[in-house]
């Protein structure tokens, strides 16, 4: 897509930051300026929105420019090493609600991706939708044997639109890069990226139906979560139908207490699911907030959580798993001396930090949290703090441990929601020592060491032959460093990247320095407005070609 058609778009971003007063949400001075200036082109919004904390302006410029906007915006949420928190509790908060699409055309997206007349595919099908979100919405239907069920539709060309943000996202990104003075820790193309996956995932409804199937039989015999099941046959990737289960949303404190849903073991529940999903299947919800999270009040002494919306899920790498388990349990024994010889060891920080200043910083951001009762001391604040320090020495860190560190703030927060006095410390620490010495157990190495038996068996004749001819290579000195076809790709194309913009460079100073030269001097030439026209056009060439090599 090309600047000219992105222009107007921009130009709408622009304008909404200007009139929401985002000016000091900016680092860099000259956009800050810019900014302040467009105001005196644009409407005053109200005073009640003059007068709100800069996050809460911010989350409600998002909602001016549109659904994708605010998806972009939770998702951004999640990135909590890069913001400030008050900007990502404001993004948090943001709710994911816009107008309807006609029910006539749910129906007939449903008949056609299901290949069937609506009244084949259920005994009745509500065209009044329950919910409607950026991407779908859901309508209540009924199957002809009476069970009750939801169905989820995409929206119409929403791929065609979330393609289009998604390119004015990359531009923008594009130019935080270059200009941002923190672009090489904020990586702006990155965390565009991880908003471009992120959306593209949540238009396969067939991946989500896939999740909440996994999640289902994970949890198939425990008293703790409901999943609904998935009615495979009526499902299509932009088509889901799910079992409809009735719950109490689970922010709805005087609904549950009038129940009698037994808060404080719900509470324990929550924090309780999330180590489980975490540590025991390594397969978590990710978008556990108090509209996707309700409570099945049919047993109020020993409630039970209902999932909903599985579009965003969680796993990790099995090597980033052991490692964030063992900071943990060092955080919950305060041996900080341990976390940071962990964080050297899984490579998440570069090798020349050394171990004792970065314990000394950990040490400096857990201290101050020990000094108060363990049940006052938000564990997801600490891993926070933790993170942001750890950016400081370089720590790089997978998109998909940041999203943990989000669910782990969600679920704090609805523990904390439902019970005010929760020790999450209390509750929390036996669970991962449970779950950890389970999955370090003899009996599950065994284990896998028994499914793994039968490749290395099938690899046990050809190992003596591959390690007799590596010897003989090294030998004969044949032993050379191949880089991969791909990372040789980069390299190459970065470096015919870096001979064009030096091309460009040389061309834009010759140039100016000819035009300079040409403005100066006494000779005759031909002027336009008492101005040297070979100057101009040579001063035009320059500022282009300094242009072009920016761009490269």
């Amino acid at each position: 897509m090309s600047t000219l058609t992105l222009l107007p778009r921009i130009l709408h971003i622009a304008g909404t930051a200007a009139r929401y007063r985002l000016d000091d949400l900016v680092e860099d001075a000259r956009v800050r300026h810019s900014l302040r200036t467009l105001r005196w082109f644009l409407p005053s919004p109200p005073a009640e929105v003059l007068a709100l904390p800069r996050g809460e302006r911010f989350a409600i410029s998002l909602t001016a420019l549109g659904p994708i906007f605010v998806k972009f915006g939770q998702i951004l949420s999640t990135r909590r090493d890069l913001l400030p928190l008050d900007i990502s509790d404001a993004l948090t908060a943001l709710q994911d609600r816009v107008a309807p699409f006609p029910g006539e055309q749910a129906r007939a997206m449903v008949e056609r991706e299901l290949g069937a007349p609506i009244n084949e595919l259920y005994a009745d099908f509500d065209e009044t939708p329950l919910a409607s979100a950026s991407i779908a919405q859901v309508h209540a239907a009924r199957m002809h044997d009476g069970r009750e069920v939801v169905v989820k539709v995409l929206r119409p060309d929403i791929r065609k639109r979330i393609q289009h943000d998604v390119e004015l996202l990359r531009a923008l990104g594009g130019v935080a890069d270059r200009w941002h003075p923190n672009a090489d820790k904020i990586r702006p193309l990155d965390v565009v990226a991880e908003v471009e996956s992120t959306l593209l995932n949540e238009l396969d409804l067939q991946r989500e139906g896939a999740n909440a199937s996994l999640l289902r039989r994970n949890f198939a015999n425990s008293p703790d979560l409901i999943v609904p099941a998935v009615e495979w046959d009526r499902s299509s990737e932009r088509v889901l139908t799910l079992q409809r289960l009735s719950g109490i949303p689970v922010d709805d404190i005087v609904a549950l207490d009038a129940a009698g849903i037994d808060r404080k073991r719900l509470a324990r529940k929550g924090v309780e699911m999330f180590y489980t999903q975490v540590f025991r299947d390594n397969f978590f919800h990710a978008d556990a907030h108090a509209g996707n999270i309700w409570v099945d009040p049919s047993n109020p002494t020993d409630p039970a959580f209902i999932a909903l919306d599985f579009g965003i899920m969680g796993a990790l790498p099995d090597a980033d798993l052991y490692w964030l388990a063992e900071n943990f349990l060092a955080l919950f024994d305060r041996d900080y001396r341990r976390i940071a010889e962990l964080h050297l060891r899984a490579g998440w920080m570069p090798t020349h930090v050394r171990t004792d200043e970065l314990e000394a910083a950990v040490r400096a951001v857990c201290e101050p949290y020990f000094t108060r009762p363990l049940a006052e001391i938000s564990l997801a604040e600490v891993v926070v703090k933790l993170f942001q320090t750890a950016r400081r020495y370089e720590l790089t860190l997978q998109p998909q441990l940041i999203l943990l560190q989000k669910t782990l703030l969600n679920i704090e927060g609805i523990g904390r929601l439902l019970d005010p006095q929760i020790d999450i410390w209390a509750v929390a620490q036996p669970i991962l020592d449970r779950i950890w010495r389970q999955r370090r157990s003899p009996r599950r190495i065994l284990a896998k060491l028994r499914r793994r038996m039968p490749e290395w068996i099938g690899m046990a004749p050809e190992i003596p032959q591959l390690v007799h001819q590596a010897l003989g290579q090294l030998a004969a000195g044949r032993v050379e460093l191949v880089t991969p076809a791909a990372d040789q790709k980069r390299l190459d194309a970065r470096a015919n990247l870096d001979r064009r913009a030096a091309a460009w460079r040389w061309l834009g100073a010759i140039a100016l320095l000819t035009s300079a030269w040409l403005w100066t001097s006494d000779r005759t030439l031909v002027r336009w407005h008492d101005m040297p026209i070979v100057a101009l056009v040579g001063l035009g060439i320059g500022l282009f070609a300094f242009f072009q090599a920016l761009r490269r």
